[in-house]
């Protein structure tokens, strides 16, 4: 045979070998992966064949499938009060995926979740009839919330201290997921996309802004814990006026100079003197401080509420002691979530005990039978009890006598911290509002956390809290009416 022929038949010979390899390695190994793939249509035309599962609020589905007669799909997703529940269920759209609840649950939605298959449907590769999701959402308290953020731009949390319920989850923009379900609504999906879809943000646990004095919480707690004081009544001797650690630059408190000299730690939280907590955090240093709000939470970057919560923040790279001292009053780069604040008011309400948060009880298949229940999350003791007391006894007086006196509720015992956040350069981007909270009454309780943002309000009306506080008021009062 002629040399040249013989090396170009070698060389296709090991094309062909080589095609043979390529061929075995995707069906074998990769054929699956490939299968999955979101990028699959023929996953998305499967899910959308027949009707989905449901997510159920407080027993009835606020979810729902309707029959379509175009196209690849057979169903497209409806939803009952779509912008009350977004935060909650996200949404299942033909043409752009799916989010939170609709995306962590989608194979059991579907029904191509292997805990719904009977043997027989394993061998067939048959869908089964499709699973359900059952959340913890109140629907008195999720309107509550809802109702009182109209108008502002905001959201809140509210869970149940005992349990770790999430009983409301509220933002503000909201969106309808049903404009974007099918395949069809690209307009609808151009325009809530616009501003880096602002309107489709969860506020409440996706976007960790700055805290300010409700943070003063988790500074008190540091220094309670940590042999600081062991009275919230006596005396601190912390001056004012008070100069940051480490500058020449004077820092101011909500109440007029010198109204925060050398008051008790009650008086303190009551006035929101930012002299105190500066200057506690400063005594503290950073490491106590990164310790007691790491147990409450901030850092933890694996928050499953069962879908992922955005990390709040506490500065754990080295930073200056003047830097310290203003995470004390919750400024420089701390940053936190409505859930986060919400879980550091849980816990001192609860005894000093943090119950991991959760917006889902129990996942069932389509007879009701749990495939897997949330009703026993990890509890760990964050604080001691005699701390967690004496907090809540500071946070009445924030309630009784300060600037939390919108959140009384007949009959109830409330505590709360207000707080303003100040931003941008010389204050350029208007303030924070928050508000943290407890209640409790006839053997109920509830925490909440409300961050309003943009307000045209001025300082001192936001640090009074006229405008967080009676949101979290009347979620309050939702969860504990019988």
């Amino acid at each position: 045979m002629n040399k040249t022929i013989r090396r170009a038949s070698v060389f296709c010979l090991l094309l062909v070998l080589a095609l043979l390899v390529r061929v075995t390695w995707v069906q074998a190994y990769q054929g699956q992966a490939l299968a999955d793939d979101d990028n699959n249509k023929r996953n998305t035309i499967a899910r959308y064949a027949n009707p989905l599962g449901n997510i159920i609020v407080a027993g009835e589905a606020v979810t729902g499938s309707k029959k379509v007669d175009q196209g690849d799909f057979g169903y497209k997703r409806t939803y009952t009060d779509g912008e009350l529940y977004a935060p909650v269920t996200g949404y299942s759209s033909q043409a752009f995926g799916k989010t939170q609840l609709e995306g962590v649950f989608k194979d059991v939605l579907d029904g191509s979740d292997s805990r719904l298959k009977s043997p027989l449907d394993v061998f067939t590769n048959k869908r089964a009839d499709p699973g359900n999701v059952l959340t913890t959402i109140d629907p008195e308290v999720q309107k509550a919330g809802y109702r009182a953020l109209q108008g502002k731009e905001g959201a809140a949390v509210a869970i149940d201290p005992a349990t770790g319920e999430i009983l409301a989850m509220v933002s503000n923009p909201s969106f309808d997921p049903n404009r974007i379900t099918a395949a069809t609504d690209g307009a609808a999906w151009k325009e809530l996309s616009a501003d880096n879809g602002r309107k489709m943000e969860n506020l409440a646990v996706r976007k960790p802004m700055a805290p300010g004095s409700t943070f003063k919480l988790v500074t008190l707690a540091a220094a309670l814990e940590n042999g600081l004081f062991t009275s919230i009544d006596t005396p601190t001797g912390i001056k004012d006026p008070y100069v940051i650690p480490g500058t020449v630059t004077p820092l101011k408190s909500e109440a007029a100079t010198p109204a925060c000299d050398n008051v008790s730690l009650r008086t303190a939280l009551r006035l929101s003197c930012n002299n105190v907590f500066a200057e506690l955090a400063h005594r503290l240093g950073q490491q106590k401080m990164l310790e007691t709000s790491e147990k409450l939470g901030f850092n933890d970057k694996k928050q499953d509420i069962p879908y992922r919560a955005t990390a709040s923040k506490y500065p754990s790279g080295k930073i200056s002691k003047d830097q310290v001292a203003q995470t004390g009053i919750g400024q420089f780069d701390v940053q936190a979530t409505p859930l986060q604040m919400a879980m550091v008011a849980a816990a001192i309400e609860n005894d000093g005990k943090l119950v991991a948060p959760h917006v889902v009880s129990e996942v069932t298949d389509a007879d009701g039978n749990v495939l897997e229940s949330f009703k026993e999350p990890r509890t760990k003791q964050v604080m001691s009890e005699r701390t967690a007391s004496m907090i809540r006894d500071a946070m009445r007086t924030v309630v009784d006598e300060g600037g939390g006196k919108p959140a009384r509720i007949a009959g109830a015992e409330v505590g709360g911290k207000t707080g303003t956040a100040q931003r941008g350069v010389n204050n350029s981007i208007p303030p924070l509002a928050w508000f943290a909270s407890y209640a409790k009454a006839g053997g109920k309780q509830v925490a909440v956390a409300v961050m309003i943002v943009n307000s045209d309000t001025d300082r001192s009306e936001i640090g009074g809290g006229r405008l967080a506080a009676p949101v979290a008021q009347k979620m309050m009062a939702a969860a504990l009416e019988e």
